[in-house]
């Protein structure tokens, strides 16, 4: 059955749209636990090692995915609603429920304590927590609005860096204190928080998600056109200007001479996130969206089954992965093993001695997904099955 979208063009049904977002979603899921077992496992974040550098640097589509998907979603569901003021009030308990989580139970399964005299964390799902609050104050303006002004935010986020400098100078601190929250500008922090994503530009990034929830109601032939051409068109510009870059960085004093122009080209700044880091992630993840259409075979149905249930996915994975790291350290070193290098994760601090290689690390993955794939598709099926008003928020 078709129904009208608001340009008036016809579109399939919303299973149909909404089977490309769960593919790319649980591929990002999938990929996310390359980087939670690396936590454990002492390797770092990159490094000069390509197997090193390239089992972090897979592991960076995740964020965007998640926010570009989590504004999509909630544009199919506001559809779905048909009532953006419900959409609204899901959206902030939604959002909340997300912040309360992360300072609860998440920051629990990273180090199987909470102890808040050490940190609390102020993670992805933080981010995406507020970001979704904040999309629920503009979900009653046209989506396409949405879209363009989350685009903004996206390009100019580094006008937020000079906040902070609009304010009286005798105010600027403590407003630097709530402003750390909103964009890295370089003030102070709350002492006992980690601020691991700021809001900008994942904000941006969740409403431009919004936006582009539109195209997906298109016909056919011209949603699958026009998701290649964005999503192309971002890679190449990209490309483009990411390499004249990092042609530009090879004759620095920083050692930038030294480094495969391969890995300045991929070395793109996360931390806020950065255009060409957007646009090396976002610009393939959506060229992708028409192959997932398609994705029918049995890793197509895997990803999907995940990327249902993404938040389950989230919370599941921490606890199996702390658990199998824990088992796997007492495995390879025994009693050696101190389960205190894990009470600061995701900031592990584990001596050089007892870190894992590359081998390790991907083979308790790989006992991970055996484990996280079924049990996502237990909780898919009964979330389907026995359908609960509170299973929308897990």
């Amino acid at each position: 059955m078709a129904i009208t979208g608001e340009s008036g063009v016809t579109s399939p049904a919303p299973g149909a749209r909404m089977r490309s977002v769960d593919v790319i979603r649980g591929l990002a899921c999938v990929l996310m636990a390359i980087d939670h077992v690396r936590v454990y496992s002492g390797v770092p974040a990159g490094g000069p090692e390509p197997g090193v550098f390239l089992t972090r640097w897979v592991t960076h589509f995740v964020a965007p995915v998640f926010a570009l998907y989590a504004g999509t979603s909630a544009y199919l569901l506001g559809r779905r609603l048909g009532d953006r003021g419900a959409l609204a009030r899901f959206l902030f308990t939604r959002g909340a429920f997300l912040v309360v989580l992360e300072m609860t139970l998440i920051r629990y399964a990273w180090a199987f304590a909470y102890d808040p005299s050490q940190f609390a964390l102020a993670g992805v799902i933080w981010m995406l927590g507020w970001c979704m609050i904040l999309l629920g104050l503009l979900v009653r303006l046209d989506a396409g609005t949405v879209g363009w002004l989350g685009l903004a935010v996206v390009l100019f986020q580094q006008v937020f860096a000079l906040v902070p400098n609009a304010v009286p100078e005798g105010m600027r601190t403590v407003f630097s204190y709530g402003w750390e929250f909103v964009y890295s500008s370089g003030g102070d922090q709350w002492s006992g928080i980690a601020i691991l994503y700021v809001l900008v530009p994942w904000i941006g990034v969740m409403a431009a998600g919004y936006g582009l929830g539109r195209v997906l109601e298109w016909e056919d032939a011209a949603r699958r056109r026009t998701l290649y051409r964005i999503g192309l068109g971002m890679t190449a510009v990209f490309l483009v200007v990411g390499s004249a870059l990092a042609v530009g960085a090879s004759g620095s004093s920083d050692g930038g001479s030294h480094t495969p122009f391969w890995m300045r080209l991929l070395n793109q700044q996360k931390y806020p996130a950065s255009q060409l880091f957007l646009l090396m992630t976002l610009g393939p993840m959506i060229a992708l969206m028409p192959l997932a259409e398609r994705a029918t075979g049995a890793l197509g149905r895997a990803l999907e089954v995940v990327g249902r249930v993404p938040l389950f996915y989230y919370l599941a994975h921490l606890m199996v992965i702390h658990t199998l790291a824990v088992f796997a350290m007492m495995a390879f070193y025994g009693g050696a093993f101190d389960p205190q290098w894990f009470a600061t994760a995701p900031y592990t601090s584990i001596p050089w001695p007892f870190r894992w290689g590359l081998v390790q690390l991907y083979l308790v993955y790989g006992v991970a997904l055996a484990i996280l794939v079924p049990l996502s598709a237990w909780y898919a099926a009964l979330k389907r099955d026995r359908p609960q008003a509170w299973m929308r928020y897990l």
